[in-house]
């Protein structure tokens, strides 16, 4: 029987990182690319995805509300989150983990990297 591909919607204001990460993705995933928490939410009352891999610095709505508000809701808190950033601050970090997050990635993306981690990360929830 064929294991059915995980969806994973990527939300980040930079086209060019939801471009690269994308192309990293899809020979994996099922890969749905969103420039703002906005349209993460409004593409979230079609498809229930996997996983959702959440930039945190973004306009109108940065990754952190964006997650706080994905885990008051009833419909969304069991969809893992995985924060990305530019940045590196372990303060910023474990605020990102202590909402709930599984991880917090670091862009650029390494691509064998980063699907090593995803598969991590999806053998530990399957268990």
């Amino acid at each position: 029987m064929e294991k059915k591909q995980k969806i994973i919607v990527i939300v980040d204001d930079n086209n060019s990182n939801l471009i690269a990460s994308k192309e990293i993705l899809k020979s994996q995933y099922v890969v749905y690319p969103v420039l703002s928490a906005v349209k993460m939410f409004d593409l979230l009352e079609h498809i229930t995805p996997d996983m959702i891999l959440l930039d945190v610095e973004m306009p109108e709505i940065n990754g952190f509300e964006a997650a706080y508000k994905l885990k008051d809701s009833e419909k969304f808190k069991n969809i893992p989150i995985v924060f990305l950033s530019g940045e590196s601050d372990p303060a910023r970090e474990l605020e990102g983990l202590n909402i709930g997050a599984l991880d917090f990635f670091h862009k650029p993306f390494i691509a064998g990297l980063l699907l090593k981690r995803l598969e991590i990360i999806f053998s530990l929830l399957e268990k």
